[in-house]
């Protein structure tokens, strides 16, 4: 089953740690008054709360890196070092720049976009009917059957011929010669077993001759496809069936979870008024590059 990937709103927990810096000014506020809850450290009086910290390592760790006193450390140092620079840009009016102004309002509205993300999806949760009822929708289109066979994979045609004249004299023969002639890694240390699979996986020429052989048979004749010359042993064929729903039930879940949070943006996006405002006008370099012509 092909499951939808999700593309939520996501801001970095630094970006949280600049805004609460802006927003402070040169007044800092203590570290127990702090909006993000107890302080991890404060700088100048201006605190970098535990809250702050916990995100961002929260978020290393879905990258694998572990969560760690040394890894907190140098979260909280790069942090530290951060909000240093920023105060020195807010002593120096940066944060009334009209540049720096618009760039914190945009950040502003993906920590806002993000919450409104998370609450939606905090409040519509995927229920078990949606669930099953989803299940039962997907399982009603798998059909087909699959199939279990070997190969053995050569360069040649005269090679192919070959292992068929040998299989002929000795049908049990067949791993043992994948194992000595296939060119196939994937399958050739195990006999040319390629397991359960999908003809409509392969190659057509591959899936083409699969699918024509008896259980038990091999191909009497070279089958060529794009990789070489295949000989091709069907050990059994079955129904395609739906994996159980307990297997299945994360992907399924993350796919309603979508499909309900893209029913809400299309929602919004009907209701709101949005004007395109001078969109097919040049970047101001591009225009100026243009007159210098």
């Amino acid at each position: 089953m092909r499951i939808i990937k999700s593309g939520i709103l996501l801001v970095g927990a630094a970006s949280l740690l600049i805004l609460g810096a802006c927003n402070q000014g040169k007044d800092a506020k203590s570290a127990d008054s702090a909006a993000g809850g107890p302080a991890a450290a404060t700088v100048n009086g201006a605190p970098i709360s535990q809250s702050t910290v916990d995100a961002i390592v929260k978020q290393a760790a879905s990258s694998g890196r572990p969560d760690t006193p040394e890894t907190r450390k140098a979260i909280i140092d790069q942090l530290a070092l951060q909000m240093v620079i920023a105060q020195e840009a807010i002593k120096k009016g940066l944060d009334k720049s009209p540049e720096v102004m618009e760039q914190v309002e945009v950040m502003k509205q993906s920590v806002l976009a993000n919450a409104y993300v998370q609450d939606f999806v905090k409040s519509n949760p995927v229920t078990e009917e949606a669930l099953k009822a989803e299940y039962e929708r997907v399982k009603a289109t798998v059909s087909g059957t699959e199939y279990k066979a070997r190969h053995i994979l050569v360069e040649k045609e005269a090679e192919a011929k070959d292992i068929i004249a040998k299989l002929k004299k000795d049908p049990a023969a067949f791993a043992k010669l994948a194992a000595e002639k296939s060119k196939d890694p994937g399958s050739k240390d195990k006999g040319g077993d390629l397991g359960w699979f999908d003809v409509r996986r392969m190659v057509p020429e591959f899936g083409a001759a699969v699918s024509k052989l008896e259980k038990g048979k091999f191909t009497e004749e070279p089958v060529k496809t794009q990789f070489g010359y295949h000989v091709i042993l069907l050990e059994d064929s079955r129904p395609i069936e739906a994996p159980p729903l307990e297997e299945v039930t994360p992907q399924l879940k993350q796919q309603l979870a979508q499909q309900g949070w893209q029913k809400q943006i299309d929602a919004l996006k009907t209701a709101a008024k949005i004007e395109i405002v001078g969109a097919a006008a040049s970047a101001p370099a591009a225009s100026a590059a243009s007159a210098a012509k």
